[in-house]
Order: structure tokens, then sequence, then C-alpha cells
């Protein structure tokens, strides 16, 4: 990694990953020249992710003892000894823009976390409504300000204070085809419901589960305006409402399951 003056904050880039070979090199490559610091926390690829991650020099580490989202993240932040930390997906891309305000940010901060506009590309289009646009995420932040929520999924970064929002944009190759979607929308179902489970919450049977997922599609197809965003909006809505359909059914059996 580069060698920087003391004076000057130092900046460290956590990252997680399974099987995220195929946007990597391009997230890593964004990187190096302004980042001290590089940790990549891998949980069983078998794909090139791991020979990818050395060819950059990045520090690697691995956890397959999976314990969600939030904590795993938690972990690859506790590999860093830098003064700022930002929190990466291996799908995800800093824009020239954004790294400029970044740097710029830590060298004369106003706050102790940082928010960035993200600009997310689903099945080769760049979404601007499907309430994908504007997504603002909170990423940048002094190292112990902040930390992410215990979640499985849909984990949060937990921090007090404003979170400015820097110039720029973080761009996020989301899904790259429909395999991709089903795959996911299968297993943040499966997670999403047990996380639900955990937390008291019950399905309210089939009617609740069809009002629902009808809700899902009707929320993100013309509430957020998703036929703006042409075919892909509406195949986003339909993917929200099965994936809102499939973690309410799973949520049902749990409840059932617990039951006997």
């Amino acid at each position: 990694m580069q060698v920087v003056n003391a004076a000057v904050p130092t900046l460290g880039v956590a990252i997680i990953t399974k099987n995220a070979a195929a946007h990597l090199d391009a997230c890593l490559t964004a990187l190096p020249h302004w980042v001290d610091d590089i940790v990549l926390l891998d949980s069983g690829s078998h794909d090139d992710t791991l020979a990818i991650a050395q060819a950059h020099g990045v520090r690697v580490f691995e956890n397959c003892d999976w314990p969600g989202f939030g904590p795993q993240k938690n972990l690859a932040i506790s590999y860093l000894a830098t003064d700022w930390v930002l929190s990466l997906d291996a799908d995800e891309v800093v824009s020239p823009e954004l790294a400029a305000a970044i740097i710029a940010a830590i060298r004369t901060p106003v706050a102790d976390a940082y928010t960035f506009s993200r600009l997310s590309n689903f099945c080769g289009r760049w979404m601007q409504h499907s309430g994908w646009r504007p997504d603002h995420i909170t990423r940048l932040f002094r190292r112990g300000q902040a930390e992410y929520s215990a979640d499985l999924v849909h984990e949060r970064l937990l921090f007090s204070g404003p979170a400015p929002l820097l110039s720029g944009e973080l761009l996020h190759h989301s899904f790259d085809n429909l395999d991709q979607v089903v795959d996911k929308m299968n297993r943040y179902s499966a997670a999403g419901a047990q996380q639900r489970y955990q937390r008291g919450k019950r399905s309210g049977g089939m009617a609740s589960v069809i009002g629902k997922t009808v809700w899902s599609f009707m929320r993100t197809y013309v509430l957020r305006r998703g036929f703006l965003d042409g075919r892909e909006g509406f195949i986003l809505a339909v993917a929200n409402a099965e994936g809102t359909y499939y973690r309410q059914l799973k949520l049902m059996y749990l409840a059932e399951k617990g039951m006997q």
C-alpha cells in the first residue's frame, strides 16, 4: 500500500466477499492510489475472488462460520487500524468524483460519518426510479464511531450525529442477470424470514401473504415509478413481489413448525 505523511488521516477499506470475482477487480482498481489499507474478509469463495484480492495486495482474512452480514462486516472492520473506515461491497466502484470528495472530507472533517449517493445497475440498466434512486447510504466513518447492526440481512450502520452527503456516485453493479436475482431472492427471503421470526413477528396467513405481495409490486412499480425504468422496472417490481411472497410464506411455515 502507499506510504503517506503521518499527519494526513489514514483511510482503510473493509470488504466482505463470497464468490465476488465478477466485479471485485473493478472495485479494487478504483482504490489503491488514495487508500492506505484494504481488508477483505471472505466466507468461503470457490471462484477467483481470493486470487484477485491477492493480486491487488489486499490483506485477506477468512471466516466461513457465517454470522450474518452485520457481524461479518464488523469483523472485517476490526482488522483495520486506520483513522477512517470506508465500508464497501465487492460489486461497488467508487467514482473519481466521489474519491476526491472522500479525500477532502477526511482531511478537513466536519462530521464523524458521511453519506454517499449510490447508483445501481439492474440487469444492464442504471435504475433511476423503482425505489433505487435516490439511494443515500452511509459508508464512510471515523474508526470507533460507528458499527453495523447485528442483523442477518439488511444490516444498518449505527452512528450518532449528522452524516453529510458527499458529491459523486458510488456505482453499484447489483445484478448482472436474472439468475443472480432469483438466487439472491431465495437466500434473502430465507434469512429475512428467520430474522423476523427471531424478533417475534408472525405471518397473518395466506390472505396477509397475498396482500403484502401485491402491495410490494404496486409500491415499486407505481408509487416509486418503476414504470419509468422500462422493462427492468417491471422485472424488478415482480422480483420484489416474489421476494415478499416467499419471505412471508417461509415465515408462516417457521411459525407453524415452532407450534408443533
